[in-house]
């Protein structure tokens, strides 16, 4: 299995001892040295991971996640930690203090991440009914306690963050899209001038040995442009639409929507909810919405920004969200031939045949950078369970298989550099290493319940 003939089981227990470390008792920190926090998104793949090991412990951190909630229903993107106050921005530069719907005693940022939480609920139900006992009532009785939270969320996202019924979240801050850097974002970017922005000094660039991995310092200036553009309005959601200078719909976020509502709905099936019609109807809102952006020149999905009135077409991965959204087999069987093509996972030259962030085929592709080249483990597994949900054994084994050989170098990355396997960003991930240990155990559930 590995080039480094490491075993499965040598994985396993690294992963496992990322985990631990990364462990701060109800969270786990993105990594130990650059990401002290909980992020959001992180929180739900690093769930799948830990029900592989201890499901109370994967219950633990989505019960965490969801008792940071807003009033409205949004789950924001970053929880704060007490053990470490050196990150930048931290809660104090963020001004969700004057948010009235952020609860009571827990420090939140004041924006949020893709909706992936209910395909990890999903996962910990499952490794809760393998195992059965205390560990299948424990995951039962969460799903019932927490649904309530999980259908506030999507219904936030459906009304807030799709006011025009089109079938694709808005978002107002790149960071909201987990895609930082991304050139999906460089032409909104553009066009924002800030105002004046509070000093700052950045903690990123310390954490890595190139700062051109991160980042540079006047895409950062914006970044907290609208971070203060939003704190003058105090988050408030139906404010912030109208001043903020960064309005994109967002299509891989949206394919994320339809996808985890999908499940939601199953689960409330079983629940014997009388919601499940309603999130199916949502769930075929977006996955109409996403395949509706697909350009029909390039066969790849776009994002719309608002603002400019105009479609964003760029060569990255987020152009394959409908293999994430699902819906038309022959617009999936196009993408996933693309996906394993001469410009993606067939790239001559590629250390593993995984899907870079941005197509080395494309002018703004680099191999070093962030969300503008680099490979991702834990979007393969994304990608992975998706084509584990549609029935595509061959191409999710595919993924399965290299993203284990990518990670037999037990240093779980952030981000690894397409072309030398290099592992890049942070080291000890988190996501990386709960991605580890949901390959190894070639688990193809967490999908949807049939209607």
């Amino acid at each position: 299995m590995s080039e480094l003939n490491v075993t499965p089981q040598e994985i396993r227990g690294a992963a496992i001892e990322v985990l631990r470390a990364n462990d701060l008792g109800t969270m786990t920190s993105a990594a130990p040295n650059l990401y002290p926090h909980m992020w959001s998104w992180d929180a739900a793949f690093v769930a799948i991971g830990l029900a592989r090991v201890s499901v109370p412990r994967a219950i633990t951190e989505m019960r965490t996640l969801l008792g940071a909630q807003w009033s409205t229903g949004m789950i924001p993107h970053i929880v704060f930690s007490a053990n470490d106050t050196d990150y930048f921005p931290g809660f104090d530069r963020w001004g969700t203090e004057s948010a009235a719907a952020r609860p009571e005693g827990v420090k939140t940022s004041g924006i949020c991440q893709p909706p992936v939480h209910v395909i990890a609920v999903r996962h910990i139900l499952d490794r809760g009914r393998e195992n059965g006992g205390t560990d299948q009532a424990a995951a039962e009785a969460f799903v019932r306690e927490s649904f309530d939270g999980w259908l506030a969320w999507h219904r936030w996202l459906a009304d807030v963050r799709d006011p025009d019924r089109v079938g694709l979240i808005e978002i107002h801050h790149g960071w909201e899209s987990g895609f930082d850097n991304s050139p999906r974002w460089d032409g909104p970017y553009a066009a924002i001038q800030p105002g004046a922005v509070e000093p700052f000094v950045r903690r990123d660039t310390a954490h890595v040995a190139d700062v051109s991995e991160r980042p540079d310092d006047s895409e950062y200036t914006k970044y907290l442009w609208l971070v203060q553009q939003m704190a003058s309005v105090r988050f408030d959601d139906r404010a912030v639409q109208e001043i903020v200078d960064f309005r994109v719909r967002d299509v891989f976020f949206s394919a994320i929507m339809a996808a985890s509502t999908e499940v939601l709905a199953g689960l409330a099936q079983e629940l014997g909810r009388e919601e499940a019609q309603e999130l199916r109807d949502l769930a075929e809102r977006f996955r109409a919405g996403v395949a509706a952006t697909v350009d029909p020149h390039t066969g790849l999905a776009r994002d719309f920004d608002v603002l400019a009135g105009r479609w964003i077409a760029t060569e990255t991965v987020s152009g394959f969200a409908p293999l994430v959204a699902g819906g038309d087999e022959g617009l999936l069987s196009r993408q996933r031939e693309m996906l394993q093509g001469p410009d993606w996972m067939g790239f001559p030259g590629l250390r593993f045949p995984l899907p870079p962030s941005t197509s080395p085929a494309s002018a703004a592709f680099r191999p070093r950078t962030y969300w503008r080249g680099p490979v991702w483990p834990f979007l393969n597994l994304l990608l992975g369970w998706a084509c584990g949900r549609d029935g595509q054994a061959e191409l999710e084994e595919k993924l399965r298989s290299t993203s284990l050989r990518q990670l037999s170098d037990l240093q779980f990355g952030e981000y690894y550099e397409p072309f030398t396997g290099e592992p890049l960003g942070s080291l000890a991930q988190a996501w990386t290493a709960a991605a580890a240990l949901e390959w190894l155990a070639g688990s193809t559930d967490g999908r949807p319940a049939a209607s």
